[in-house]
């Protein structure tokens, strides 16, 4: 079962008292306080109303913690399940004036982060068969990157750097600002205090920047656009000239390119549109007693 990490469960905690205070406001659910005896308990349940992926039930369930300490969730299917419509998710029960104030905020969360894992495992699939990793990028929603990119795990990818601070992305502006010299670049980046441990990755727009970052010996490079044709040189040249540099297909990237990328070799692909172009999975809360 998939599970938050201390950092993604902390981002998920400020997300969560960001998104109650702007739904209770300084009153709370009036709706719910008007009309529901505060002595009625319940239970309802959180229902695929579509297939997919499911992510986000640890959110959910701490959402419904933060309302009401009193509310009992219990995980049906977990996280990274695949789901047919009409799975049961999970089941909350406890007053309904909490349920019910809960359930909004609760199915955000769910609706966001499973359509990202839905949408991760589409690509996944797309390309099985073949090496190449399918990564998110920092394409994310302000705020809820840390929970994105775990919905992209939950969907069968993989992370790429979280932020500026834990990785080396030596980008086309870099290099510009050094007048495209990209074997200057590569070794700044390695002399720069405290980037020892870090892999360094530098895009290239063109087969003659390759031939620099493969001589330079760069860890990663990110072939950005590039053809197909271009994408089959470039495992081709770095098969030879520079065995364990990874390559890195990025740009035009969509469900019906991802195959033929996958299939030139290439060791990674990165999908901003796993976390930027995600639409929601449609989740429901179902009452049942």
């Amino acid at each position: 079962m998939s599970t938050f990490t201390p950092d993604e469960a902390v981002a998920c905690r400020r997300l969560i008292d960001l998104a109650l205070a702007e739904d209770f406001g300084t009153t709370g659910d009036r709706t719910s306080l008007a009309t529901i005896p505060a002595t009625t308990v319940s239970r309802a349940a959180f229902v695929a109303r579509s297939p997919g992926v499911v992510a986000g039930l640890p959110a959910a369930e701490m959402v419904c913690a933060a309302v009401d300490p009193k509310l009992t969730f219990k995980i049906n299917t977990p996280d990274g399940s695949r789901l047919d419509r009409g799975t049961l998710l999970a089941t909350v029960s406890g007053p309904l004036q909490s349920i019910l104030a809960a359930e909004r905020t609760a199915l955000n969360f769910l609706q966001r982060l499973s359509g990202v894992a839905s949408l991760t495992r589409k690509f996944v699939d797309a390309a099985t068969g073949f090496r190449a990793k399918m990564l998110d990028t920092r394409k994310t929603t302000p705020g809820w990157r840390l929970l994105e990119k775990y919905a992209v795990r939950c969907g069968g990818g993989a992370n790429h750097r979280i932020g500026l601070y834990d990785g080396i992305l030596i980008k086309d502006n870099h290099l510009a600002g050094l007048g495209g010299d990209v074997r200057r670049a590569v070794e700044a980046a390695r002399a720069y205090p405290g980037n020892s441990t870090l892999p360094v990755e530098v895009e290239v727009d063109t087969l003659e920047q390759l031939e620099v970052a493969l001589a330079v010996r760069a860890d990663i490079v990110l072939l950005d656009n590039m053809s197909l044709e271009q994408l089959r040189t470039a495992v081709s040249r770095r098969d030879v000239v520079a065995p364990g540099v990874l390559l890195e297909a990025s740009g035009g990237v969509n469900l019906d390119t991802v195959l033929g990328i996958a299939e030139t070799g290439v060791d990674r692909i990165s999908v901003g549109a796993l976390t930027h172009s995600a639409p929601a999975l449609d989740i429901g809360l179902d009452y049942l007693s």
